[in-house]
């Protein structure tokens, strides 16, 4: 399809165009509820007209040449701005097939009595609409994704706290089901920290851990070992009777790891092959 009757429209009445645009998408949209200020939509609007001006001028036989390189930058930045708003994929999209009305209205006070032009301009103007939709909402998608990408990592990175319980012995409290990334996370920042502190014993506890098979008791043998070749020494905590029942079951041999219990007596332990010991004195005025 040919572009320069859409683009000379979109030029022409810019301005006309921009203000029908922004009430049409007030009233279709609903109301923005604070998340946006009109004049933010304004300048939204203008910008947007402005760049797909620019893109259809690089392709006037048709869009499916155009670049719309600077199209898609400014989608981008609008997307990323809608999903921190809290806006939804519906109610962004709506942002662009609420042009439809306004360029509708244009094309036909300009063509006229002439119901093929005005056909012809209403598909035109349809096809190339729909299209500034979908790019605009795989936009909003992309950075959506991008945003619980980094957030699931954050959360990750808080799931694995590494403490340090005393000079040398470090404490890594499990809470949850261990599958390969969070293994991976978790082994990275308790070796970095055995590094950084040159701790000489860990201390994993996994009282949090809701069950231990297969995959799960790999992870901890996988992280044993790798403290190990940091040179310091692992001790497993929180072994409950039902878990060393199903470690048993599985066939998953443990023997050469130390395990305990409960962090207590973990802790009882490390301090012990540290050569630190603890005895009650008497209480004072006895």
């Amino acid at each position: 399809m040919s572009t320069a009757p859409l683009q000379a429209l979109l030029r022409d009445g810019e301005l006309s165009l921009r203000d029908a645009w922004a009430r049409e998408f007030e009233q279709s949209a609903g109301a923005l509820r604070g998340r946006a200020s009109k004049e933010e939509l304004a300048i939204s609007g203008a910008e947007m007209l402005r760049q797909l001006v620019g893109s259809l001028s690089t392709a006037p036989d048709g869009t499916t040449t155009a670049d719309f390189g600077a199209l898609d930058r400014f989608f981008d930045e609008f997307a990323r701005d809608r999903v921190l708003q809290g806006f939804t994929a519906e109610e962004t999209a709506t942002f662009v097939l609420s042009l439809k009305r306004p360029v509708f209205a244009a094309l036909q006070q300009r063509t006229g009595n002439d119901a093929a032009a005005l056909g012809a301009g209403l598909w035109d103007a349809t096809q190339l609409i729909d299209r500034l939709a979908l790019r605009c909402i795989g936009a909003f998608q992309r950075m959506r994704e991008s945003i619980i990408d980094r957030q699931q990592q954050e959360l990750l990175e808080l799931s694995t706290p590494v403490v340090k319980l005393w000079d040398g012995i470090l404490a890594l409290p499990i809470i949850g089901t261990l599958d390969s990334s969070r293994t991976q996370t978790m082994m990275e920042a308790l070796l970095t920290r055995i590094a950084d502190t040159g701790s000489s014993i860990a201390i994993i506890d996994i009282t949090g851990v809701p069950t231990v098979d297969t995959l799960v008791a790999q992870h901890l043998i996988k992280t044993v070992t790798a403290i190990r070749l940091m040179g310091a020494e692992c001790i497993i905590s929180g072994v409950r009777p039902q878990i060393a029942q199903t470690i048993v079951h599985l066939g998953v041999d443990l023997g050469s790891v130390t395990t305990k219990a409960n962090l207590a007596d973990a802790l009882s332990l490390a301090l012990a092959r540290n050569g630190l010991t603890f005895s009650k004195t008497a209480a004072r005025g006895a």
